[in-house]
This record gives C-alpha cells, sequence and structure tokens, in this order.
C-alpha cells in the first residue's frame, strides 16, 4: 500500500486520473489486512489489493461523489454503497479514491469543468477516454491493478481502447445495478458495471467477485462463476466488421484491424467478414443512444430535485451546453416517439441476434479514432467532430460501443495495437450470456498478440 500510494502521489499530479483520496483509510484497511493474514486466517480473493472507484453514480459511505465533477456536488457525500465498493471490499480489496469522469457520464471522453481531463498514459497532452477514463488511465498507469468502470455507452471500453487496458462490460443481469428510487432506471438504456485491468485473467477474476443475484435489482439473475479454460481457434466461430457498413473510421485504424484478422487467420481461426450492414445510419443509431440515456438522466435530475438539489440551476454555466441540448430535445418526447424508439432498438437488437446465429464472436474497432489532445479549458476535451471526411457526433458518435447498451449482450475492449504510439482498441461481442465465451476469446488473444510489454512506454511520460 505504501508503495500504491507513493506511486499515485508522484504520477497523478501529472494523468489527473485520481480526483479523490483517502491515504489514511487505505493504510489501516492494509495493516489490518496483514495482521489477518500474519495470523492464518481465511482471506478472500482480492485480499489487500488497491482498486479505485469511478467518481459517477458510484458509492461508498463517507466518501463524496460529484455525477462527474459537478462544481455543486464537491461536497456531497454518500451514505449507501454501490455493487463494486461493496464486493471488493468484502472480497479484501481495499479502495484508496475515486477516479474522474465527465459530467454525468454523458461524453466519450474524460473531463469536466471542476478536475479537468484525465490525460492519457501514453502521451500526456491526448485524453484517456471516457467516461471510465480515470479508472483506465490508472490502471494503464500502473497505479492500481483494476479498477472499476461503468458503461452506459461505452464507458468501459471506449477508455481501455485509449489507454491499452482491457475492459470487460458483462451481460446485463449477471452484475447487480440497484437503482433507487426508480429500480427499473438501468435499462434504457442498459446500464453495467464492471472493470478495468491489464489481463483478461484478472477482470475473470472481478467479474467474479462482483456477479451475484440480488433481490433489489429487477434484472438480475444467477450467473455461474466465469471459468478461463484452454482453448484452441477452432473452438470459436467469429464474425467481423470494421464499420458496421455505417461508421467512419480512421484509415490508420482500419488497416490495423484487417492486419490483425488476417494474423488471426493465419493462427487458426475461422473468420467471416459481414457484408450486412446496421439497420440504420450511424448518425441515427447515435441520435438514438442521446434520447434513450437523456431519459436516464431526466429520473436523476428529478429525483435530486425531490432532495431540493437542483443541479441545473445551482450549476449553470457549468453543465455542458451538449447535455442542455439533449436535455431538452428529450423533455419534449412524446409518448409515441418513446414507443417508436424502442421499435427502433428492437431493430438493433434483432440484428445482432441475426448475427450470433451463425457466430459466438464478433469483432470490430472500439472506437473509429486515435485519441485526441486534451482541452485548454477545464471540461471542453471532446472527440473527433470528423473522421475520413465524413461527419460524426463528437461526444460518442465515433464510438462502436453503444450498442450492447441497446441489447444486453456482453462485451470487451481489448488491446489492438499502437499507432504513432497511441492505443487503440479490438472490440469482442459475444451473444447474451455469453460472457464465458468472451472472456476465453480474449484470454486467449491475449496469449497470441500480448500487450503487458507495451506499459513500458508510459515509464517516459
Amino acid at each position: 500500500m505504501k508503495a500504491t500510494i507513493d506511486r499515485i502521489e508522484r504520477r497523478n499530479p501529472k494523468l489527473n486520473a485520481l480526483v479523490f483520496f483517502d491515504f489514511e483509510h487505505a493504510m489501516r484497511e492494509a495493516q489490518k489486512a496483514e495482521k489477518r493474514l500474519m495470523r492464518g486466517e481465511v482471506t478472500g480473493p482480492a485480499h489487500g489489493l488497491p482498486t479505485l472507484m469511478k467518481d459517477l453514480f458510484d458509492f461508498r459511505p463517507g466518501w463524496p461523489t460529484t455525477f462527474g465533477g459537478i462544481p455543486s456536488l464537491q461536497n456531497n457525500i454518500a451514505t449507501s454503497y454501490c455493487n463494486y465498493a461493496k464486493t471488493v471490499e468484502a472480497a479484501g480489496a481495499i479502495l484508496v479514491g475515486k477516479t474522474n469522469s465527465p459530467v454525468m457520464g454523458f461524453r466519450a471522453t474524460c473531463d469536466n469543468p471542476t478536475f479537468g481531463p484525465t490525460r492519457n498514459p501514453f502521451d500526456l497532452a491526448m485524453n484517456s477516454g471516457g467516461s471510465s477514463g480515470g479508472s483506465a488511465a490508472a490502471v494503464a498507469d500502473g497505479l492500481v491493478p483494476f479498477a472499476e468502470g461503468t458503461d452506459g455507452g461505452g464507458s468501459i471500453r471506449i477508455p481501455a481502447a485509449w489507454c491499452n487496458t482491457f475492459g470487460f462490460q458483462p451481460s446485463f443481469g449477471r452484475v447487480p445495478f440497484v437503482a433507487r428510487p426508480n429500480a427499473f432506471g438501468n435499462s434504457v438504456p442498459f446500464l453495467y458495471e464492471g472493470v478495468i485491468t491489464r489481463s483478461v485473467r484478472d477482470a475473470a477474476l472481478l467479474i467474479n467477485i462482483m456477479s451475484r443475484f440480488d433481490l433489489n435489482d429487477p434484472f438480475s439473475i444467477s450467473s455461474p462463476q466465469l471459468k478461463i479454460e484452454s482453448k484452441n481457434p477452432s473452438d470459436f466461430r467469429i464474425c467481423a466488421s470494421v464499420d458496421y457498413g455505417t461508421f467512419p473510421i480512421d484509415s490508420d485504424i482500419r488497416k490495423m484491424f484487417e492486419r490483425r484478422l488476417q494474423e488471426l487467420e493465419r493462427s487458426g481461426f475461422q473468420i467471416e467478414v459481414l457484408e450486412e450492414s446496421l439497420p440504420m445510419s450511424h448518425e441515427d443509431s447515435t441520435s438514438l443512444w442521446f434520447r434513450q440515456i437523456m431519459l436516464n438522466s431526466i429520473g436523476t435530475l428529478d429525483d435530486l430535485r425531490e432532495q431540493a438539489i437542483d443541479l441545473l440551476a445551482e450549476n449553470a454555466g457549468s453543465i455542458p451546453q451538449v447535455f442542455l441540448h439533449h436535455y431538452e430535445a428529450a423533455l419534449a418526447l412524446t409518448s409515441s416517439q418513446l414507443q417508436r424508439d424502442l421499435r427502433l432498438r428492437t431493430q438493433i437488437f434483432d440484428y445482432f441476434n441475426h448475427i450470433f446465429e451463425r457466430c459466438d464472436i464478433f469483432l470490430t474497432p472500439t472506437v473509429a479514432s486515435l485519441p485526441v489532445p486534451n482541452a485548454q479549458k477545464a471540461g471542453d476535451t471532446f472527440g473527433p467532430a470528423e473522421i475520413e471526411g465524413k461527419a460524426v457526433d463528437p461526444s460518442i458518435g465515433w464510438c462502436l460501443t453503444y450498442f450492447t447498451n441497446f441489447t444486453g449482450h456482453p462485451a470487451a475492449s481489448a488491446p489492438l495495437g499502437l499507432i504513432r504510439g497511441l492505443p487503440c482498441g479490438l472490440h469482442i461481442m459475444g451473444r447474451r450470456n455469453g460472457d464465458a465465451d468472451v472472456m476465453n476469446f480474449a484470454k486467449l488473444y491475449e496469449e497470441l498478440f500480448p500487450w503487458a510489454d507495451q506499459y513500458a512506454s508510459t515509464e517516459s511520460n
């Protein structure tokens, strides 16, 4: 723990990955863990390991939660546990602090007006990705071996791609996501709690710790423990698409993805490259995601008003304009429009189910862009507005991740490689409840294309 705290104190001023520290708590817990170990007591699977949780809708009693750097919430103290904090502490892990994220998690970069941007360990001028960007940067830089990520549109997988880490988003229901006062609020779209690690085996360990049936989550299911097994390429049926037939992709990422498919085939995998396009354009699917995720934000803001907290009024000038724009648009939606959006979501669900009739694993790039520069003004960092001459929404329109938030399928991002020293990711999607397939394919992929040595390049930054 002393080594962990020392590295955080040396590295975090450059990274800005952590926004809250409780080193006294961490040292006390480390001392207790050491005494239990010396007495020969039974310990949990994460005994004594340092970890971090996200500063968004993530809670540990006595710690602040700012919902992504909202200024008026800097002294907003939690009184309950989120699933991650509760389960990893029960398994023996020690929470050291909280990691940076954007306001309300409402973009795929990590920056906010209170804490500023999280910098990419591979190039401090670049962003870490979001919304779990602080967690991904901290793991990539070796501050902790694993950290919490939450995912409403790719927020585990996007920063994992940009920080060269492994990010796992489980099937909907495997890891409980308890929401109150609206127990059903995590279904529009599907919201997930997962983990960001440096290795696939560590991710499997943590997902098994976090997975449990919880009566307080109406979508919670009992799932068997994930097992890392020895697999061969012939054990997997694989489909792939570089762009879903609609997304513009950075030409260097496209080339790297296509080269990796060829390398997988030379390793013995059989891969079917799909011709079918998504049932809608990338612009329309992005707009659908905005409408769905904003319904959740409306509920959060309404819940806070019932507690006499009016975030929009109290933080005038600090809430991003793009958030306010989509908030107003969502308030104006009619019942008919909401039903239309659920039909569109069904079309996407059916598209992926049709694909998984003939494969176990579906591969795409995780994101269509390399990491972007951090803005000079805190809170102003967004993704690209254009890729290869085609317009994309700078908040999340360059991410190929949010479809599992419509459908409930498990997915992961594993390192695809470095382009000019900057990471990009391979998106690995599995059939519904096919978490073991995703994890075991990722483990075999990691053995064939190891990425552990690439973290050494962050030490010069």
